[in-house]
């Protein structure tokens, strides 16, 4: 096992095998009030001490089959936390197992958790709690092993008050009231497949659901659920009636053809139900890959289905990340690379090989775009980093997953095309499932697969691939089938002179999918900004401040901002504050930073919304800004 150098845990000595989870939510005072059992299982002869992962927790006892024990927080680290040093009152022998019960209580400020007040709800009046352990934060939330290394099945009993629901990455086990407090619930969850720490996920709100296919339902406020239910259900939308051109995008990638399409190509779906939790808006992320409940932001709710297929990501990770786990987050690749992979697969049986090629044209442009921001030459945009002493949440970007991909795809075109590539992420599935793999691994098995192409295998420069910053050594040839309507209309714009303009009109984008729009802003995004004539014109004969397709929009701001239109400014602002998505959140501020007449209202705005955001996208922004923590 190879050391992470984002855990304390003492992984190489023993081994956590289950998790006894009994967690009061104490909404008031912003803390959990926890009891951790943690099965643990020795790897060493005369086994007498452990290290576990915290993070500003306080621990109030430690205890080992029932006998106290001896436990010290060593020094804490600015992004690591604690370690928290145990050591039993008996030695183990390799093989045997004891279980370490933590007494504990979370911190008001824990990363792992983002408490919200009724008004930042969108009922306003109840409050709301959910987690985002990936990557590094579940010892935020409890003291384990928290490392992608170890993964265990877990219990849970949560107690929450009486008019709130709670969920979590695992399967809905009963519920009673709490025998403590008569005004209290406890919800009761199991997930009987091991995963890692990071996948352990709660969500506690005003929360509803609805039926969206055989083994799926949709879980949300109940001012979101029927929107919610009908994005991702197979509901075909109603004609949009005297709506602009760009309300009709629509698709008919919907969950349950979605889970079926990948079993057919990935194997058995092994997690039970496959149910989707539509967050607040201050979710930082599109989705997260929670076993059970995929966590979704409300950015994909376009109102017509054009961003559900969003969610054929998350279903992806159900085997590659969740089943087929990175060993450390120097590894990312292995999860957000094979995800991609798959779901463009997905997109394949679904909407044909060109979407497919589309889809991985777009995905080399957010390259390029993520190492422009780190440049060319930083350590960080390697697919494979070394993050010793680097905080994983700096290192998130697109390279992990698209210049993964990128590799995949180069791989699939050396050794037959893409049924005879996904034969062996099927296989390297099946090998490695219920595990935790590192590159190496990955590339042994790669190996003995294609062992009668070992010499086209060679031939690829893999010390580039993985161990080069910036771009990958050479871009894969993609059909531009779809594509090449938006480069032909981008290049309208950008050679368009002022008295050029009456030739655009709404018939330009009549026949452009949602995606293909997108394609189309992301094209002009890498060109100079267009003059401001341009972008009126665009407004004009467009309706582009009408198209609810959040990224659609946030493209579309983006270059009204570069050109700087001063009347999409507050629109900008809104987009920025209203939603947390760190996709969306980031670039909009570092645009509005840039446009030097607002570089101090951004500052301004962002220091009053900053409450308001989770702590991750905060802390972030708060770095592109150029802002201080005690500002």
């Amino acid at each position: 096992m190879s050391l992470d150098p984002s855990s304390f845990a003492s992984a190489a000595k023993c081994v956590t095998r289950h998790l006894n989870l009994s967690l009061h939510v104490d909404f008031e005072s912003r803390v959990i009030h926890g009891t951790v059992a943690l099965t643990m299982e020795a790897l060493e002869e005369r086994f007498s001490s452990l290290t576990l992962d915290t993070r500003d927790l306080k621990i109030a006892s430690v205890s080992a089959n029932g006998q106290a024990a001896s436990f010290t927080m060593g020094p804490k680290h600015s992004f690591k936390g604690t370690p928290l040093e145990i050591t039993l009152p008996f030695d183990l022998s390799r093989g045997q197992h004891t279980i370490v019960e933590v007494t504990y209580q979370t911190s008001p400020t824990a990363p792992a958790l983002q408490w919200l007040t009724p008004q930042q709800t969108a009922g306003k009046k109840l409050p709301y709690l959910f987690s985002q352990c990936q990557a590094h934060h579940c010892r935020s939330m409890l003291p384990c092993q928290d490392t992608p290394a170890i993964k265990h099945t877990y219990y849970a009993q949560v107690s929450v008050p009486k008019d709130l629901v709670a969920a979590m990455s695992a399967l809905p086990d009963g519920q009673r009231v709490d025998p403590g407090d008569a005004n209290r619930t406890i919800f009761r969850f199991r997930q009987n497949v091991a995963m890692p720490s990071y996948l352990i996920a709660l969500v506690v709100g005003a929360l509803e659901s609805r039926q969206i296919g055989p083994r799926s339902r949709v879980w949300s406020e109940a001012e979101y659920v029927d929107r919610a239910a009908f994005e991702f259900s197979e509901v075909r939308p109603p004609p949009l009636a005297g709506s602009p051109p760009l309300a009709k995008r629509r698709s008919t990638l919907q969950t349950e053809v979605m889970l079926k399409t990948a079993e057919d190509l990935a194997g058995p779906y092994v997690w039970g139900h496959y149910d989707i939790l539509v967050l607040p808006p201050s979710f930082p992320y599109g989705g997260m890959e929670n076993p059970c409940l995929t966590f979704a932001t409300p950015t994909l709710l376009a109102g017509d289905k054009s961003l559900s297929n969003v969610i054929a990501h998350e279903i992806s990770h159900s085997w590659t990340g969740n089943l087929v786990t990175n060993e450390t987050w120097e590894h990312f690749w292995l999860n957000e690379g094979h995800t991609v992979y798959l779901e463009r697969m997905i997109g394949r049986r679904l909407e044909g090989e060109a979407f497919r090629q589309f889809k991985a044209m777009g995905g080399w442009k957010d390259l390029q775009d993520s190492v422009s921001t780190f440049g060319a030459t930083n350590p960080l945009t390697k697919l494979i980093p070394s993050l010793r002493d680097v905080d994983p949440d700096d290192a998130f970007s697109s390279v992990p997953y698209e210049k993964g991909f990128a590799l995949l795809y180069h791989l699939e075109e050396l050794l037959g095309g893409p049924e005879v590539f996904m034969g062996f992420v099927k296989s390297y599935i099946q090998m490695f499932a219920y595990r935790s793999v590192t590159t190496e691994q990955w590339k042994d098995f790669l190996f003995t697969y294609f062992k009668d192409k070992v010499d086209v295998l060679n031939k690829v420069d893999w010390n580039a691939w993985m161990f080069s910053p910036g771009m990958p050594p050479l871009k894969p040839h993609y059909d531009t089938t779809l594509a090449d309507a938006c480069i032909t209309l981008c290049q309208r714009w950008v050679q368009a002179g002022e008295r050029d303009l009456s030739g655009f009109g709404a018939s330009d984008v009549d026949e452009l999918s949602s995606h293909q729009l997108v394609e189309f802003l992301s094209l002009l995004l890498q060109e100079e900004p267009l003059p401001l004539s341009h972008v009126k014109k665009m407004q004009e004969v467009y309706h582009l401040n009408a198209c609810m397709n959040s990224e659609v929009r946030f493209r579309w701001l983006r270059l009204c901002v570069r050109s700087r239109w001063e009347e999409a400014v507050p629109a900008a602002f809104r987009m920025a504050t209203e939603q947390g998505r760190m996709k969306f959140t980031r670039p909009l501020f570092r645009e509005l930073f840039n446009f030097e007449k607002y570089r101090e209202e951004a500052v301004r705005v962002f220091l009053n919304h900053r409450a308001a955001m989770h702590p991750v996208t905060s802390g972030l922004v708060a770095k592109d800004l150029k802002v201080s923590a005690e500002q």
